[in-house]
């Protein structure tokens, strides 16, 4: 049986994991995203998600927790008026970006990166068994980006919104699975991929690693 892993702590991920029926673990990783960031210089939001996401994605891969699974990573960066926005963290930042975004739109792109932890031949190649491989050492990533468009807010509708904690702690300051929902007015793109983890992304990287995603599926949640 193939174990995915998702390197997040994001309870959205592995909720929509679970509605898709898809089988996993969660593993989270310990990567500074600042550190990170400083390291390679990236700036672009494009890149910026897909080079975070590679980063949590091997550093769980390295543990030997994820030895035989093929392990997911994902990070989400939003893109308003041509700066990165990740998670605001206080309600002043948050505040300031939402005025901003109100009546107005903006991209938002998760980066995922897969690796294939499983052995492949060349792993046993000395060992005089007859043990059969699956792994492919594939490690491959995408980025699948939305564009989110914004209702008018009120300063109190901002305000209310953040006193209830929730966009905090996302990129952008924003849900679409939860409160923030009430002030997307449309999404051009994969919802999925505002949500933290687009599906149909998933399905192609696990091409890679020869994987077909209803491989994956709970049979038993059918």
């Amino acid at each position: 049986m193939t174990r995915l892993i998702l390197a997040s702590q994001s309870p959205a991920r592995t909720k929509l994991l679970t509605d898709a029926g898809i089988r996993h673990d969660v593993l989270v990783s310990d990567v500074d995203e600042d550190a990170v960031q400083a390291k390679y210089g990236v700036t672009d939001a494009h890149d910026t998600a897909l080079l975070l996401a590679r980063a949590k994605a091997e550093a769980v891969a390295a543990l030997p927790e994820a030895e035989g699974a093929l392990v997911i990573g994902c990070d989400s960066v939003f893109e308003f008026d041509g700066e990165s926005h990740g998670k605001p963290y206080t309600a002043e930042v948050a505040r300031e970006r939402m005025l901003r975004m109100s009546g107005s739109q903006g991209v938002l792109h998760t980066g995922h990166w897969l690796v294939d932890c499983r052995d492949t031949a060349a792993d046993v190649e000395d060992d005089a068994t007859d043990e059969t491989t699956d792994g492919t050492g594939a490690t491959v990533g995408a980025v699948a980006s939305a564009e989110v468009h914004f209702a008018e807010m009120s300063t109190y509708d901002i305000d209310a919104y953040i006193a209830t904690g929730e966009p905090l702690h996302c990129a952008g300051s924003f849900t679409i699975d939860g409160l923030g929902g009430a002030f997307i007015r449309k999404v051009d793109g994969d919802p999925h991929a505002v949500v933290g983890l687009s599906i149909s992304t998933l399905r192609d990287l696990l091409v890679h690693a020869n994987v077909g995603i209803t491989e994956l599926w709970d049979n038993d949640e059918q």
